[in-house]
């Protein structure tokens, strides 16, 4: 009986498990059809899992500043598109394209960042003629 038991608890984790985890990876927050462009400064840049984080403050228009916290993809993912966890170093200027939160705030999702030398930093994997 605890076998049985132990069997059944496994099949569920296993049914379960992946499907909770990929939940929170949708796009649903952004108007991912919307494409929008800010040029600031780098204030941090958080390597992290499940997502970066690149925080860039941006002149709001009317003498002030805003930050803008721009979540990327995954660190394993951007590492295969080029990206280290310096490649985006406080106080360097770059040139974000991006969607915007549908919610108003001042956040958003990355789709390429431009820095100031003109190196682009797409978050799309480089793969070799091989598929690697």
């Amino acid at each position: 009986m605890k076998r049985l038991r132990a069997l059944v608890s496994a099949v569920l984790v296993a049914f379960l498990y992946p499907a909770s985890s990929l939940a929170h990876h949708s796009n649903v927050a952004y108007e991912v059809t919307k494409g929008i462009t800010i040029t600031g400064v780098v204030q941090k840049f958080e390597w992290v899992n499940p997502h970066t984080w690149l925080h860039v403050e941006v002149d709001d228009g009317k003498g002030g500043k805003v930050v803008w916290e721009c979540e990327g993809r995954a660190p394993g993912v951007l590492g295969r598109a080029g990206w280290s966890r310096t490649v985006l170093r406080p106080g360097e200027r770059v040139t974000v394209d991006m969607s915007p939160a549908k919610d108003g705030s001042k956040t958003s999702i990355i789709a390429r960042v431009t820095k100031a030398d003109g190196k682009i930093l797409s978050n799309q994997p480089v793969f070799d003629d091989r598929g690697n």
